[in-house]
């Protein structure tokens, strides 16, 4: 039977032990988010509010969810989910101006709607791309199951959403995890205009908990006693049990998916059968029945409700327009980076290059008890490269976490692991895999800080490079990915001491932060490593020789590269490794260039798009003047990364770089 058919029957309400104060408690609730959205529907038209996503008809399952969980329990809601904000107090003029972009809202005027997050009321909001809130939570749920706080997380999505590869992900990561996470889906019969019979082909959504292995429920989403009263039940179990459970709320979308949409793709005698069962009206009824509600009792509440929508409008429409300047807007992109800095000992050891990171990972670790490492084999195995060998025996399986096949969920509760106050380090066993995670990357790492204030305190290792035989899928250097992502910091070291220092100055850093970590030199590069716990600085290049015919400026394997030549050639080059790509040294790039005249950039990546086109730009655009010949790029070939060793060597940037310094010399 398809949805479109199932007979609409009258609501058997259950009041269950709920004494007449709190039946009335959860009336309130409802009442009050239906007229706030009432009052917005004619702000819209009246042009005082740019969009809105209505939830009327669906206000008791956010009401029910957030008053069954603390006020200390994280709540990520979606953009129907009005209830889950006015139950949690947030005063209502700083939502209205949240909707208006003003200064007393969540973002500083970045961000409209309900994205936004605020850690004063533990919710955590949306992104437009849905799938990653689900991995969210169970980040914020793994923090609560090491802080052993016997804490829930709640997350919500509409049905439409849960065809995602990250809700597969997340929920399977919270199964096998064993992650105190209420995922709610609310089925309200369609996605933006695709009904559920384009969205699934099962039954019900809540059956897909059996193959997660998780507990499932299925409920009346406009039945407020229903749905407050099993929750209740089942998240004071959560917190007893912690586990995973699985709810698909039956509701319905009274209005558009936005506004703009209308509504003409549904059937008319369907808006009439769940008219029927709007959630407010059909309690309404009820508990005047009951003789709960008197009609004076109702009336002063609406009375109240409407008084305070007023006078928090009014100070909301008092506000200014919000104002900036470039440098405020720049400064909120990272959070401000403060950490005690510990300097390197004089106590040295030649490591390689491998063991270099493996010994700073393992020392961050030590030094932040509240670190977090996740990643595929990392744990038992030690990670493909062995660099997270005997950390497990050290630090236990709450800190050190294999995971699934699952890029993009693990990123994901990386970011709530953030929110929950930790730190995270997830390695990709290859760079080339976050491709299956650039999404909670780019759009959730990379701009939260920016839109309200929110840390994203995870370090990603990236495994890179050719040079190896590794083929197409295992052998990028894909930084420049991410260096076009504001928000993003990358650092890309060459040598066993910077690797090292590098690494816990990452880590340390509030921010998210791309480190590469090139393959090739894991073991074929030595060098003399402090054995203390010590940072080095993020966005400082290293002159590592003093040339002053031309300046070559390279990172990561083609910085041994441009060693390897300049000995050969006898060249005077002034070699310059950037170390850091996000943030960078242009200030050191800007002198070396004034000092030699003539500039070579080298980088292993193909060069279109590349970080030698932005260098070129840069230092056109800073020392035009001071240059004595044009400026060279040098990089692979555009094609994929060939396997075979005689194909690879030709591809590399490594093959044309003699050739081309020659020139530059000569010119």
């Amino acid at each position: 039977m398809s949805r479109e058919t199932i007979p609409v029957k009258p609501f058997d309400f259950d009041r269950k032990n709920l004494d007449n104060a709190s039946l009335l408690h959860l009336y309130e609730r409802m009442l009050k988010p239906r007229m706030i959205e009432e009052k917005m529907l004619i702000l819209l038209r009246q042009g005082k509010i740019s969009k809105w996503f209505s939830g009327i008809g669906q206000e008791a399952i956010s009401v029910g969810v957030a008053s069954v969980l603390t006020p200390q329990e994280y709540i990520l809601p979606m953009h129907r989910n009005l209830g889950v904000f006015t139950t949690r107090d947030i005063p209502l003029y700083r939502l209205f101006s949240q909707w208006q972009g003003k200064a007393n809202g969540f973002t500083k005027g970045r961000d409209r709607s309900f994205h936004f997050g605020t850690q004063e009321f533990n919710i955590v909001g949306m992104i437009s791309h849905l799938g990653p809130q689900f991995g969210v939570a169970d980040g914020i749920a793994l923090g609560n199951l090491l802080k052993q706080n016997n804490q829930v997380c709640a997350v919500f999505t509409g049905e439409g959403g849960t065809s995602e590869g990250d809700i597969h992900e997340a929920m399977n990561v919270a199964s096998v995890w064993g992650l105190p996470v209420l995922f709610c889906i609310e089925n309200n019969g369609y996605g933006l205009s695709t009904p559920t019979s384009e969205q699934y082909n099962c039954a019900h959504l809540v059956d897909r908990a059996l193959g997660y292995g998780m507990e499932g429920h299925r409920l009346e989403g406009n039945n407020i006693l229903e749905v407050y009263t099993n929750l209740a039940d089942i998240v004071n179990s959560m917190r007893e049990n912690p586990r995973p459970v699985l709810i698909e709320f039956e509701t319905f979308r009274m209005r558009g998916h936005e506004e703009a949409s209308g509504t003409k793709y549904v059937p008319q005698e369907l808006m009439d059968q769940w008219a029927l069962k709007d959630p407010l009206e059909t309690y309404a009824a009820y508990l005047r029945d009951q003789k709960v509600l008197t009609q004076e009792h109702e009336e002063a509440l609406k009375t109240q409700i409407l008084d305070e929508i007023n006078e928090n409008l009014a100070l909301a429409f008092d506000e200014p327009k919000i104002q900036s300047t470039e440098i405020n807007e720049l400064s909120d992109v990272f959070q401000d980076s403060v950490f005690e800095i510990i300097n390197p000992s004089e106590e040295v050891q030649e490591m390689r290059f491998v063991d270099a990171v493996a010994q700073g990972l393992g020392q961050a670790m030590e030094h932040h008890d509240d670190l977090v490492i996740m990643g595929q084999d990392i744990a038992e195995y030690g990670g493909v490269f062995k660099i997270t060998e005997g950390l497990l025996e050290k630090f236990g399986h709450g800190r050190v976490r294999n995971t699934p096949i699952c890029e993009s969920a693990i990123l994901s509760a990386a970011m709530g692991l953030s929110i929950n106050g930790y730190k995270a380090v997830v390695e990709m066993q290859f760079a080339d895999f976050v491709s299956s995670g650039f999404n909670p990357i780019v759009n959730y790492l990379a701009k939260s800080h920016y839109r309200w204030g929110q840390k994203a305190d995870v370090v990603v290792r990236m495994p890179c490079g050719a040079g190896v035989g590794a083929g197409p899928f295992h052998s990028q250097t894909n930084e420049a990915w991410f260096t076009h992502t504001p928000g993003l910091k990358v650092v890309y070291p060459a040598f066993p001491e910077d690797a090292k220092g590098l690494l816990a100055s990452s880590i340390a850093d509030p921010n998210p932060v791309l480190f590469f970590e090139h393959k090739a030199l894991y073991r074929s590069v030595r060098g003399m490593v402090p054995q203390n716990y010590y940072h080095l600085p993020l966005g400082k290049a290293a002159v590592l020789t003093h040339g002053d015919q031309v300046a070559l400026i390279t990172y990561g394997a083609g910085v041994h590269w441009a060693l390897e030549l300049s000995e050969d050639l006898k060249a005077h080059c002034r070699i310059v490794d950037l170390r850091s790509l996000a943030p960078l040294d242009k200030e050191t790039i800007i002198e070396v260039v004034k000092a030699t005249g003539k500039v070579l950039l080298l980088q292993e990546d193909s060069m279109f798009g590349g970080i030698a086109s932005d260098l070129s730009a840069i230092i056109s655009e800073e020392c035009f003047e001071y240059l004595d010949a044009p400026i060279r790029r040098v990089a692979s070939l555009e094609t994929p990364i060939p396997f075979a060793s005689a194909l690879e060597q030709q591809y590399l940037a490594k093959n044309r770089l003699k050739e081309t310094l020659e020139d530059l010399l000569a010119y």
